[in-house]
C-alpha cells in the first residue's frame, strides 16, 4: 500500500468513527430523553375492590401505558381495612417520585387509609368507591342510601379455620349485579376469578382519612348496583372532588367497560398543578 491509499484509509476509518460516536450520542440522548420523560410522570398505583383482581385495571393500564407512565396494579389482600391498607402503604414505600392512587369499590376505603403521610401521593382517585370519613364502614355507607341490590346476590359465607368469613357473588347473578354493561362472555370470566372479601373487612371502620388533605377525583356510573350512586355522589362532595363524572348506563365496574373516561380522569390528576 503506497502513502497516499494509507492517508486516505485511516482518513476514512477517522470519518467513520466520527460518524458512529455521533449516532452512539444521538441515540443515547434521544434514550435519555424519553427515560426522563417518563421520569417525569408520576406513578399510577391501582388498588382492586371486592369481587375482582388487578386485571380488571387491564383497559386503564393499556391507556396510561402507552402514554409513558410507570404503572403498578396491586393485588388487595381483601381481609381488613388497615392490614390493606398496611399492605398498600408498604408498595409505596419503594416508589420514588410523585404517585396518584386509585382504588376501585372497597378499595376506595383502602386508599383512603393507606396514604399515611406519605408525601408522594398526589392525588386520589375514587372509581365507584369509598370514600369513608372516619368510623364510617363500606356496609354502613352502602345501606345510607337505597339502591344496593348485592345482599341477595351473595352466595352463603365461606367460613375459614380462623372462625373468620370470606363472601363471594353468585356466579348467575354476578353479571347483572356487578357487570352489567359488559359483555356476557367477559362477564362470566370475571365471576369466575372474583376474589372473595372477608366479611369482617366491610365492617371495620375507617381511619383517618386521606381525601382531607389530599385532592381527589371521582368517577362513577349511575347504574351502580353494588354502591348506590347518591351514596358516590355523597362522598365526592364531601371530598369536595376536583372533578366528578358519572357515566351514563355505567355498572360497578366502570374501569372495565368504560376505562378511556377511568384513564382519562387520572390522568387529568397526574397532570394537575
Amino acid at each position: 500500500m503506497n502513502m497516499l491509499n494509507f492517508r486516505n484509509s485511516i482518513r476514512l476509518l477517522l470519518i467513520v468513527t466520527l460518524f458512529l460516536g455521533t449516532l452512539t450520542i444521538t441515540s443515547l440522548g434521544a434514550i435519555m430523553s424519553t427515560a426522563n420523560a417518563q421520569a417525569n410522570k408520576p406513578t399510577i398505583v391501582l388498588v382492586h375492590g371486592a369481587f375482582a383482581d388487578s386485571s380488571s385495571w387491564n383497559g386503564v393500564l393499556t391507556k396510561l401505558i402507552a402514554k409513558g407512565y410507570p404503572t403498578v396494579a396491586v393485588a388487595n389482600p381483601l381481609r381488613g381495612v388497615k392490614s390493606d391498607a398496611d399492605y398498600v402503604a408498604n408498595a409505596l414505600k419503594d416508589i420514588n417520585g410523585p404517585i396518584v392512587l386509585v382504588g376501585h369499590s372497597y378499595g376506595g376505603s383502602v386508599i383512603t387509609n393507606a396514604v399515611n403521610g406519605n408525601r408522594n401521593v398526589k392525588a386520589l382517585v375514587y372509581v365507584a368507591g369509598f370514600a369513608p370519613e372516619a368510623g364510617e364502614t363500606a356496609i354502613e355507607l352502602s345501606g345510607r342510601y337505597p339502591g344496593s341490590t348485592l345482599g341477595p346476590t351473595l352466595a352463603p359465607p365461606v367460613e375459614l379455620p380462623d372462625g373468620g368469613k370470606v363472601l363471594y357473588i353468585q356466579q348467575d347473578k354476578f353479571h347483572a349485579q356487578f357487570a352489567a354493561d359488559v359483555p356476557a362472555n367477559d362477564a362470566q370470566l370475571m365471576a369466575s376469578t372474583q376474589r372473595p372479601i372477608a366479611e369482617a373487612a366491610l365492617n371495620e371502620a375507617s381511619g383517618a382519612p386521606a381525601w382531607k388533605s389530599t385532592p381527589s377525583w371521582f368517577i362513577y356510573g349511575d347504574r351502580d348496583l353494588n354502591i348506590p350512586p347518591a351514596a358516590l355522589s355523597f362522598m365526592a362532595n364531601r371530598a369536595n372532588s376536583k372533578e366528578t363524572v358519572v357515566v351514563n348506563g355505567a355498572s360497578h365496574v366502570v374501569m372495565v367497560s368504560h376505562s378511556d373516561a377511568v384513564a382519562k380522569l387520572i390522568e387529568q390528576a397526574a397532570t394537575a398543578p
